[in-house]
Formats: C-alpha cells, sequence, structure tokens
C-alpha cells in the first residue's frame, strides 16, 4: 500500500498556485455549458485538464556546476547562433551566442535561471505577438530580458512572448541572487525564452533537439571540445 501511495504521489505532477484561478475559470465555464449541452461539458472538462497540465511545476534535478548554462524551459531548441543581443540588456554590440528554446502549448511553462548569479537588470518591452518560433520575435515580440551576472560573466535570458502567449510573468527583482534552476518566472499560453551566453561558452544542445527545464545542459564554459554537432537517427 505504500509502494503505490508513493508510485501515485510521483506521478501526479502539483499545479503551480499561479494556475489554479484558470483551472477553476475552466471548469465553472464547463459546468455552465453543460447546464445547456451535456457535450459542451464534457468538451470543457478535456480543457481544464489540459489548463492543469500546462500550469504543471515537476521538480527537476539541476546540475550544480557554474560552468553549465543549464536550460530554463522545456521545449524545442529552436535557434543556435551568435546573435547582437537586445539593446535594452545592455550586453554591448558584439555577438553573443544566442541558444533559443520554444515552448508550445503542451510543454511545461514554468521558467528556471539557467545559471548561479545575482540578476542585474530586468527589462520590460511591449512589441507584436507574432510566431516566436521565428528568429524576428526576438526583436519584433512582447518580451521581458534579465541579465545575471556570473562568475563568466553577464548572461542574459529573455522571455518572449508568441502567438498565443499573452501574459509574461516574472517573480525576481534586480539586485536578488537566483540559484541555478530557479523558478523565476512563466509565459502564458505558449513562447520562448532566448539565453545570450558571455564568450567562453560553447553550445551543447543542437536545433530541433528537446531540452528539459532545469536539466538539460545549453552550454558549457571552460571546454577546448568546441560546439556540439548533432544529426537525426
Amino acid at each position: 500500500m505504500i509502494n503505490l501511495f508513493d508510485t501515485i504521489r510521483n506521478t501526479l505532477v502539483p499545479i503551480h498556485k499561479e494556475g489554479y484561478v484558470f483551472v477553476v475559470i475552466f471548469f465553472v465555464v464547463s459546468l455552465i455549458l453543460g447546464y445547456f449541452a451535456e457535450p459542451l461539458f464534457w468538451i470543457g472538462l478535456v480543457l481544464t485538464l489540459w489548463c492543469a497540465y500546462f500550469f504543471r511545476d515537476p521538480e527537476r534535478v539541476v546540475p550544480q556546476d557554474d560552468d553549465l548554462v543549464i536550460s530554463p524551459a522545456d521545449g524545442r531548441v529552436s535557434h543556435v547562433a551568435l546573435v547582437v543581443p537586445p539593446a535594452e540588456l545592455d550586453l554591448g554590440i558584439e555577438p553573443m551566442l544566442r541558444i533559443s528554446v520554444f515552448m508550445n502549448v503542451f510543454d511545461c511553462h514554468i521558467n528556471r535561471a539557467p545559471v548561479r548569479g545575482q540578476v542585474t537588470r530586468i527589462e520590460f518591452r511591449e512589441g507584436q505577438f507574432v510566431n516566436a518560433e521565428l528568429d524576428k520575435a526576438s526583436s519584433d515580440n512582447e518580451r521581458n530580458g534579465l541579465v545575471i551576472d556570473t562568475p563568466h560573466g553577464r548572461v542574459g535570458v529573455v522571455q518572449i512572448a508568441g502567438l498565443v502567449a499573452r501574459r509574461i510573468v516574472c517573480w525576481v527583482k534586480p539586485n536578488e541572487p537566483v540559484s541555478a534552476g530557479e523558478r523565476f518566472g512563466l509565459i502564458r499560453f505558449g513562447s520562448r525564452l532566448d539565453v545570450f551566453v558571455p564568450a567562453g561558452g560553447q553550445a551543447r544542445v543542437v536545433v530541433g533537439q528537446r531540452a528539459v527545464g532545469g536539466e538539460t545542459v545549453l552550454a558549457e564554459f571552460g571546454s577546448a571540445k568546441g560546439p556540439t554537432i548533432g544529426r537525426r537517427a
């Protein structure tokens, strides 16, 4: 019986408190619609379960190594390239390694700090809501950028709204310390995160790879191996 209880507890992922109100709203609307037509209740119930799934907040095993840059979100690596960072981050005009992780509506949307350090800057910019997978989303879309001062220099993290996402949430404040893998925000509902890695960092993922927030290593410092090369198999 104890083993069964542990299995159930480990299978059921908790919902982040930010999602409680949405789950309740979805369920109440389902009841109202079901009053008029029973099939609408079942459709609403499915959407309610999806909403609870969307706001899931699983625990992650985070590598504790200052030489590693960890994925800030679950999703697909959509871009790995040298790009000039957004001007509002004040990271200079030289290209930096940018690794982008795109989250669809079925990915866990809790955002986690990719590195240990101190948040020195937070800048919000209004913008458009085009498909977050497009490269121009980095400059055109509504976004919220953080700069984290680390032992290897300043790392930029940008939360980018998407085609469906209309709300960026950030819980940390300037001058606060963060740990690698620490939860710092979320985006509703489908979006992207860009990580700008300072000189010396080498990519450890390739475009198309699935990343797990708080666990997958995006980049590494202090390695002479060079960038990672991948192939489909």
